[in-house]
């Protein structure tokens, strides 16, 4: 059982993107910052519902969504936050009871009760959208609500990372009087019981928070109210920080900005840097409805082609390193398959796995990749990319670039041969490296079902209540990653959070999902 007075323990699940341990703290102890704190980011939200969204929309769904389990700041491991406690309840894992906190309430004043929970969860897979979260509740089989307070959750399989999911926002709780139970929720409102509450949206332009006066959670709120204002060009929003227009910066800052804020010059200006070491990974996916990506000696091909080095090197300049993993560094049962099997680029070598195949003459392809999600430096690795296979010889790369929404269309749609991908932990743990990009529908939309993973390795890991015990199944999924290249590691990242000098708590504010937690931050100049 998780015990919430106890305090949080480092696990060697995902070490390296561990900030500052402490004991979690489930109440506020007082008034926070009164002076508005205004974050800006290049990561707008897809949609405010929960059931539609799988990706950086989380990062506002944490500050006003709650959870039954949340990952306080320096644990690896899901601690209460509605939930009073919650356990599996026998010996194979495949039964999981919560206890909900007596009198919680949405912000409409409607009882976030047992039945609640149930319906918030159960539209996600009735709703069923391409582009939400429902495949990370493949082992649900139902859900139970004996009393008001008590919530049972039947899995179809042993699932030792189902409370993981739980404390992911892909489990936000929501009203069911304001969220239909089959259908997506419209317009620019959120009910949710976090620890703010969102008093005005404007899509492309701002989210304005406020203190939740009526929570009950893990959060210790050391501010009164954020605005979140939403960027499609980093270089305005580096522009507002250096004018004191926003007071911090988080997500999409490219490796010319992080180079130049930590600057002496920028530091002249009253910015600070903080760096973490990160679990973000870019990747491409190859989509085998595509009559050349369906060649395995293609994809072989791009593999032994690309130079991860020199893009790291000229594009991110020190700001991400190589991998060849999609399980990145730092996290338990980490291997390097891609370069085992590959080594360092080598376009002879890559002549011979097209020769021998009978392809002789320069693969035609199209790389697509987001305009408006991951930073600025998108284009300029795509560019690279580009660059390295057009040289070759061997293939002449057409690159296109969409805007996300358009972008998320067309790769769930099955309309891209070649795509980028970036992604940020769900859950820290290696299962969510793995997972998410197997079956026939997977988090990238090009159906990749390898049996030994589906049906042997994944089912393995997930009995293991001790995660640390399944490494041998992760480092068999990423060699056969490596065998059929339908994925293609590129670099892992770093984080970075950029602020004016007077704000606090930067090196506290990501949580393993890199999620920014707004309520970490304050004016030095209030305490």
């Amino acid at each position: 059982m998780f015990n919430r007075t106890r305090c949080l323990q480092i696990t060697a699940a995902l070490a390296s993107i561990s900030l500052l341990a402490g004991c979690g703290l489930l109440s506020d102890g007082g008034g926070g910052d009164k002076k508005r704190i205004v974050v800006g980011t290049t990561s707008a939200p897809s949609t405010l519902d929960p059931a539609a969204a799988w990706d950086g929309s989380w990062e506002l769904y944490r500050n006003v969504y709650q959870t039954l389990l949340a990952f306080p700041t320096g644990s690896t491991k899901p601690q209460p936050d509605a939930a009073q406690s919650c356990e599996f309840t026998d010996t194979v894992n495949e039964s999981y009871r919560c206890t909900l906190r007596k009198g919680l309430k949405f912000s409409n004043g409607e009882a976030l009760d047992a039945k609640a929970v149930k319906h918030s969860l159960d539209r996600i897979r009735t709703i069923g959208s391409k582009v939400g979260p429902k495949d990370l509740f493949g082992t649900l089989d139902k859900i139970e609500t004996p009393d008001a307070l008590t919530v049972v959750f039947h899995l179809k399989t042993p699932d030792a990372t189902f409370p993981y999911v739980l404390g992911s926002p892909a489990a936000s709780l929501v009203a069911p009087k304001d969220y239909a139970a089959d259908k997506v929720r419209e317009g620019d409102r959120i009910t949710g019981s976090g620890p703010y509450v969102l008093d005005s949206y404007k899509e492309g332009g701002e989210a304005v928070l406020s203190r939740n006066p009526n929570y009950t959670g893990f959060a210790n709120r050391r501010n009164d109210a954020v605005t979140i204002r939403y960027y499609a060009d980093s270089a305005k929003m580096i522009a507002a920080l250096k004018a004191k227009e926003i007071d911090a910066t988080y997500r999409g800052l490219s490796a010319d900005e992080v180079k130049d804020l930590q600057s002496p010059a920028s530091h002249g200006l009253g910015v600070q840097v903080v760096e973490n070491v990160g679990s973000e990974i870019r990747y491409l996916v190859f989509n085998p409805k595509d009559p050349q990506v369906a060649k395995l000696p293609v994809r072989q091909a791009i593999a032994q082609v690309i130079d991860r080095g020199a893009l790291v090197s000229k594009v991110y300049q020190g700001t991400a390193e190589p991998l060849y993993s999609m399980v990145p560094k730092g996290v338990v049962g980490h291997k390097t398959p891609f370069f085992d099997k590959y080594g360092h680029a080598n376009v002879d070598e890559a002549r011979k796995i097209l020769k021998g195949a009978g392809i002789t003459q320069p693969v035609e392809l199209t790389f697509w990749y987001t305009t408006d999600r991951y930073g600025a430096s998108t284009a300029d690795e795509f560019t690279e990319l580009k660059r390295q296979l057009d040289e070759s010889g061997l293939f002449k790369i057409t690159l296109r670039g969409q805007p996300w929404k358009t972008f998320q269309e067309g790769y769930k749609n099955g309309e891209y041969p070649v795509f980028g991908r970036g992604w940020f932990p769900d859950f820290p743990d290696p299962d969510n490296f793995i997972a998410p990009f197997v079956g026939k529908e997977n988090a990238v939309g090009t159906p990749y079902e390898p049996a030994q993973i589906l049906n042997e390795l994944l089912p393995k890991s997930r009995r293991e209540g001790d995660r640390a015990a399944g490494i041998r199944e992760f480092e068999q999924a990423q060699q056969i990653f490596a065998e059929d290249v339908r994925l293609l590691p590129l670099w892992q990242g770093k984080l970075y959070v950029a602020a004016r000098e007077d704000i606090a708590g930067a090196e506290r504010a990501l949580d393993p999902q890199t999620a920014m937690q707004m309520w970490e931050l304050y004016r030095k100049t209030s305490w």
